[in-house]
């Protein structure tokens, strides 16, 4: 992470002012937190650092754009130790808890209508997160498929005939307009049918759909315990959150640490 943050500038008019926490403790805060879905407040009870310090720093990584960064850098990682399979890509969405409300939420069908976010991940044949967008538990998986894709964070080669990429789908996106989104960007449906359309996809394809793979990602996701519950009410402060797990996952699939 450390190339990626941004430089201090010292603002103090002599130069001189209160010594700096360092980056390497706010980090730490920082990841405590979303791993052990702490509030804030918890951090003062450790000798990490204070809770004003973790969370300002955070709020100034999130503005500079460090966690997608982070994020994109796994990916790139993980392609160069493993590479990264095009061909089959899944998607799918899930639902947690937003108690504090805030944008990007809205009330959950499944929970009484509480208040609750969507997450829409998108990922690589492996496994591996590569895109992922957000909005209110009431939105539709299908509305989110092109927020989804445009979400992406490292290039996409081009699909050709020999080299098709294809996107495994639940029957929830069984939708005339999801297929002509997929189309639009020149993916291979593979939709799980409300009839018989999907079986009879997966064999001209000569493959079996594989969702299980973003189903597990979603798994791997919900162990980062501050993603289980929204308590950030800007929707970037908990997409930043997001992008932090997605590097993690991304840099741990890559062999990089365990």
């Amino acid at each position: 992470m450390e190339p990626l943050l941004p430089t201090r500038v010292n603002t103090h008019r002599f130069g001189g002012g209160r010594p700096r926490v360092p980056d390497r403790r706010c980090a730490d805060a920082i990841f405590y937190v979303l791993r052990t879905g702490g509030q804030w407040a918890s951090l003062n009870e450790t000798d990490l650092c204070a809770k004003s310090t973790a969370h300002d720093r955070f709020q100034e990584w999130v503005e500079a754009g460090v966690f997608l960064a982070l994020w994109k850098a796994g990916v790139e990682r993980f392609d160069e130790l493993r590479g990264l399979d095009w061909n089959w890509l899944s998607m799918d969405g899930a639902m947690t808890k937003a108690p504090l409300g805030g944008k990007k939420t809205g009330p959950n069908p499944t929970d009484r209508g509480k208040d609750g976010v969507k997450r829409s991940l998108l990922t690589e044949g492996h496994g591996v997160p590569i895109g992922v967008a957000i909005d209110g538990a009431n939105r539709h998986d299908m509305k989110l498929v092109r927020a989804t894709i445009e979400s992406l964070v490292v290039e996409r080669p081009a699909p050709t005939d020999a080299q098709p990429q294809g996107m495994c789908l639940d029957k929830g996106y069984d939708f005339a307009e999801v297929r002509a989104v997929l189309a639009e960007f020149g993916f291979t449906a593979h939709i799980r049918s409300r009839g018989e359309e999907a079986k009879q996809l997966a064999r001209e394809a000569g493959k079996i759909a594989r969702r299980w793979v973003v189903e597990r990602s979603h798994s791997w996701l919900n162990r980062f315990r501050r993603l289980l519950v929204r308590w950030e009410k800007k929707g970037q402060h908990y997409l930043a959150f997001l992008h932090f797990a997605c590097a993690l996952v991304a840099f741990r699939a890559a062999g990089l640490f365990g």
